[in-house]
């Protein structure tokens, strides 16, 4: 179970994608256009429980993406959640900058996970960040 809950918002918008994914629909346009950013790993991953997590995690799936604006590490770093709320690491801080900007300007992003592969203890969680335009 997770000890980072989802927001209000984040909740619904995860409900609204997953009702409408297996209705068999698409994010087609002009309902909504997603932009393709950036690929990259998640960093952070062998600092939260990810044997427990790693079960869970399939390609495809959708990944919540938030601000962190007051971490003391990095002031534009950008967590990442899976769709139950747990925790899986952050972007890395060499990708974050334009990422943050966009959101702290409105801009809803969205993360799907591409791949995971365990390398040794860690396991290399990738995934690729879209803008949604609606």
């Amino acid at each position: 179970m997770s000890d980072f809950a989802l927001t209000a918002i984040e909740q619904h918008q995860l409900a609204l994608l997953h009702a409408h994914l297996q209705r068999g629909g698409g994010l087609s346009a002009p309902f909504a256009k997603e932009i393709f950013l950036i690929e990259t790993h998640v960093a952070g991953t062998s600092h939260v429980p990810i044997r427990e997590i790693e079960a869970t995690l399939t390609a495809g799936d959708s990944l919540v993406l938030r601000r962190e604006s007051d971490n003391l590490h990095d002031p534009l770093a950008i967590l990442i959640l899976t769709g139950n709320g747990d925790r899986l690491g952050y972007v890395p801080r060499d990708r974050n900058e334009i990422l943050a900007r966009l959101m702290d300007a409105g801009k809803f992003l969205i993360a799907r996970l591409e791949s995971k592969e365990w390398q040794g203890d860690w396991l290399r969680v990738a995934a690729r960040v879209f803008l949604r335009d609606v």
